[in-house]
């Protein structure tokens, strides 16, 4: 997994714990972003032979968007209208215009959104058994297909230039870390 260079705050989690039912709307409209997303990046000529592995990681998100639903209606929680993320939005703000710069930067972003989640899903696996054991074992369920997502993608960005998406992972882990530090009060996965 990817060295971080900035931990999550020591706030994130109990921020989460208090407020479960918020994030749940968040999971849900996050793994339905996902799944548009890696439908999105088949628009790439650079991905076209990639479009079986961006289908799959579509077809997975969507299983764990039903899945939050469930989980929604299980607890009665309706899905309410979404939160825009600081970090996401953070993120997405610095992929450049250009074909190749473009997918090369999206890509990049969407690993380590992927991977900040398998991250996030660890925590959660332990972090909010004693209030959920349920839900414990839900966010547990996702933590190897996060990670597969974040080194697929990553791999996708590597074969159409290592170089360069190696320069663009380390301009995106700085960024990372730096909006890591710029906290909100938002109960949000990300």
């Amino acid at each position: 997994m990817l060295l971080w260079r900035e931990k999550l705050p020591e706030s994130w989690l109990p921020k989460i714990r208090s407020r479960l039912a918020a994030v749940l709307v968040d999971h849900a409209y996050l793994e339905r972003k996902a799944a548009t997303t890696a439908l999105n990046l088949e628009k790439y000529v650079e991905l076209y032979d990639c479009l079986d592995e961006l289908n799959a990681i579509a077809i997975e998100e969507l299983q764990h968007f039903s899945q939050v639903l469930a989980l929604l209606r299980e607890r009665n929680i309706p899905l309410g209208p979404p939160m825009r993320s600081p970090w996401i939005s953070g993120m997405m703000s610095h992929v450049r215009r250009g074909r190749r710069q473009q997918v090369i930067d999206h890509l990049v972003v969407c690993s380590l959104i992927e991977g900040r989640s398998c991250e996030k899903f660890q925590i959660l696996a332990s972090g909010v058994r004693d209030l959920d054991p349920g839900l414990a074992d839900f966010y547990g369920s996702l933590v190897q297909s996060e990670g597969n997502h974040y080194a697929t993608y990553l791999i996708m960005a590597r074969h159409i230039d290592l170089a360069e998406t190696e320069a663009r992972l380390d301009y995106f882990l700085d960024l990372d870390a730096e909006l890591i530090r710029c906290p909100h009060d938002l109960p949000l996965l990300h």
